[in-house]
């Protein structure tokens, strides 16, 4: 689950990191009351969309009075920003961060990520922070610092003390360092995230180390331990098909082919993607009903694939194991059925009860393909979409 700017500040306050002073901001009027509410004379009006990338695609403005913050404010809000992140539609900019202006005389990077090969937390950071951290990475991998942390010791005062140095945070802004990354350190770590970074996280005129910019992902499957935290969603910046089908505890994410998946098991949703790509199609979704999938279920699966205008066919792969064959086949039967189903829909069956489930989808009466193995049901499926 991904969280706004300002709402991964707030976070990242509440365990001392440094940040500027903002207000969020919901129109024009609220905009113009936050920069009056901070005072100064320079003000950033900031887009909040779940996406990297906003400075370059226009969504992040300097004003240098109260009358530009509310032209400014007035522009972004309800634009729709295109970001590297964001693809070609872009998102539309509900949101505002208000903030005060920084004094700004080096930009860093730090972040929290983990790590599958050591299996550990690892803190990245480097001397070239700012919009353009991915080429850094892309071109200038050795630029990137890590720090593989210890799950029980977490990370050591010299662990952060020697990153910092390395990215050029001069000696009397060390101690600061030192606690801003050991504070991102048990952001991480506390609110289980699957990432956390500070980008730009600036070093000012006046020595402070100040986070300009958060953000923070959080893993979805450990949000029940964190109600205030799912508190925190914003589904205007999701996928509708995506929040519907959380509603129904379907895990499903929306792709660009259009051949739709439904497959119980996520390995195995993997896999029928590939094969189905192998064979010269293109997955419309990645969906995954689980091993405990109901007729309700199977409906509401179907009624979100057959939501998407560009679906041509979709392939059914069973693994009967926890769910038998048999079940699953009556559930198909009674979704098809239910949704008034209009493209073709091939079924592969495999597992407990594979041929009481055959014989149901067989005496059905409905224009199911029945599919021997998993390279039958692709070409099978791909042949049938090509079709439509």
């Amino acid at each position: 689950m991904k969280i706004h700017e300002y709402q991964a500040k707030e976070i990242l306050r509440k365990y001392g990191v440094p940040t500027p002073r903002g207000i969020p901001a919901f129109n024009v009027e609220e905009a113009v009351k936050a920069a009056t509410e901070l005072g100064g004379k320079v003000w950033v009006v900031k887009a909040q969309i779940h996406a990297g990338g906003r400075g370059k695609g226009g969504g992040v403005k300097l004003a240098r009075s109260i009358d530009e913050v509310k032209t400014l404010a007035g522009q972004i809000l309800g634009m729709q920003l295109v970001t590297h992140q964001t693809g070609p539609a872009g998102q539309k900019v509900k949101r505002l961060l208000i903030e005060e202006g920084a004094d700004i005389k080096k930009e860093l990077y730090v972040g929290m990520v983990v790590d599958r090969g050591s299996q550990r937390v690892t803190l990245m950071a480097s001397s070239e922070g700012g919009m353009d951290i991915e080429e850094v990475a892309d071109k200038t991998p050795e630029r990137i610092h890590k720090v593989f942390i210890d799950p029980v010791a977490g990370l050591k005062d010299d662990e952060a003390d020697a990153v910092a140095r390395k990215i050029g945070v001069p000696e009397a802004s060390i101690p600061q360092a030192r606690a801003v990354l050991k504070a991102l350190y048990k952001v991480f770590d506390e609110t289980d995230s699957s990432l956390a970074e500070i980008n730009p996280l600036i070093l000012t005129g006046d020595g402070r180390i100040v986070a300009l910019d958060c953000k923070i992902d959080f893993d979805g499957n450990a949000l029940f331990r964190h109600p205030d935290l799912l508190a925190l969603r914003d589904t205007d910046e999701e996928d509708p098909a995506e929040v519907e089908a959380s509603k129904h505890e379907l895990n499903y994410i929306q792709l660009d082919g259009n051949i739709g998946c439904l497959v119980n098991g996520a390995g195995l949703a993997m896999a029928t993607m590939d094969i189905i790509k192998v064979y010269g199609g293109s997955p419309a979704n990645f969906l995954d009903v689980g091993g405990g999938a109901t007729t309700e279920r199977v409906i509401e699966a179907f009624k979100i694939m057959l939501r998407n205008p560009a679906l041509k066919a979709i392939l059914v792969n069973i693994f009967g194991g926890i769910m038998r064959c048999d079940v699953i086949a009556t559930a198909l039967v009674e979704a098809s059925k239910a949704v008034s189903l209009r493209v073709p829909l091939v079924a592969r069956l495999e597992g407990t009860n594979v041929e009481l489930g055959k014989k149901i989808l067989a005496d059905s009466g409905l224009p199911i393909i029945s599919a021997s193995d998993m390279a039958d049901a692709a070409q099978k499926v791909v042949a049938a979409a090509s079709k439509q």
